[in-house]
């Protein structure tokens, strides 16, 4: 769990168990925050698109998981002693904002004369292959079947998300490859992947719809807007609508970073 993992009682692993750790780490990062935040606000409940656009945003800023978790903490605590707080569970990552960015720049600023790490030795794959492969295969077949399953009004998309599923079977075959354990290229082709996907579906997408998501985006984000920056706004703002599009769609994200 996550707590267990950042208690820092455990002893030091060996190189290759470390970068397999840190391999994991990277590619568990939603998971782990996710859980953690259930644990704080005592509910396990599906996080919203919000919370995931919020997520998305620090995965890709390179927020460490460390500052993620150790901001949530602080955010919870200075929730609960407030009035809004009293009796009543934190309920979006909207309120962590703050407090993430602020650990995230205290770890830069402790990290800044530290000495480099060692290199280490190539480990294999933290995943096992078996379970890589059932984890795309699945995606496929759901890409398929959304393609396949898109009305008449939406022709000239199937052809061009079929291609996409295709590609994904290509970049499945690597995991065939005799001795495979590079997770990080596998990765970069997943993830020019999503990025077509999302580009497809959002050349596709009636204005109605792009409307209809915009009305809800700004529902969510009205009383947070204020304690974000421009910049962060901008890419919850993007990712929300990527991921509330997808699921208009009936489309999944093939990044290793939904592989849990």
């Amino acid at each position: 769990m996550a707590d267990e993992a950042h208690t820092g009682e455990s002893a030091e692993p060996r190189d290759g168990e470390a970068q397999q750790q840190d391999s994991w780490n990277y590619f568990n990062y939603f998971t782990e925050i996710e859980e953690y935040f259930w644990k704080k606000r005592g509910a396990h409940l599906l996080v919203s698109p919000l919370d995931w656009a919020i997520m998305e945003t620090w995965q890709k800023a390179g927020v460490p998981l460390e500052a993620v978790l150790k901001g949530i903490d602080r955010a919870a605590e200075s929730y609960a002693r407030s009035r809004r707080g009293a009796g009543k569970a934190m309920k979006t990552l909207a309120y962590c904002t703050d407090a993430v960015l602020e650990a995230a720049e205290e770890m830069n600023e402790a990290a800044a004369g530290a000495a480099p790490r060692p290199g280490r030795a190539a480990a294999g794959p933290a995943f096992p292959v078996e379970d890589l492969r059932a984890y795309m295969k699945r995606n496929i077949a759901q890409t398929r079947k959304a393609g396949e399953n898109f009305s008449a009004g939406h022709a000239g998309l199937v052809s061009r998300i079929l291609e996409i599923a295709a590609g994904a079977e290509a970049a499945c075959g690597l995991l065939d490859a005799p001795g495979f354990a590079d997770l990080e290229d596998l990765e970069r082709r997943l993830t020019v992947l999503d990025d077509k996907v999302y580009a497809e579906v959002t050349g596709d997408a009636s204005e109605e719809l792009l409307l209809r998501m915009r009305r809800e985006m700004d529902g969510q984000l009205a009383m947070y807007r204020r304690k974000m920056k421009a910049e962060q706004i901008a890419l919850v703002e993007r990712q929300f609508l990527q991921k509330r599009l997808l699921e208009e769609f009936g489309l999944v994200r093939f990044s290793l970073f939904y592989f849990a």
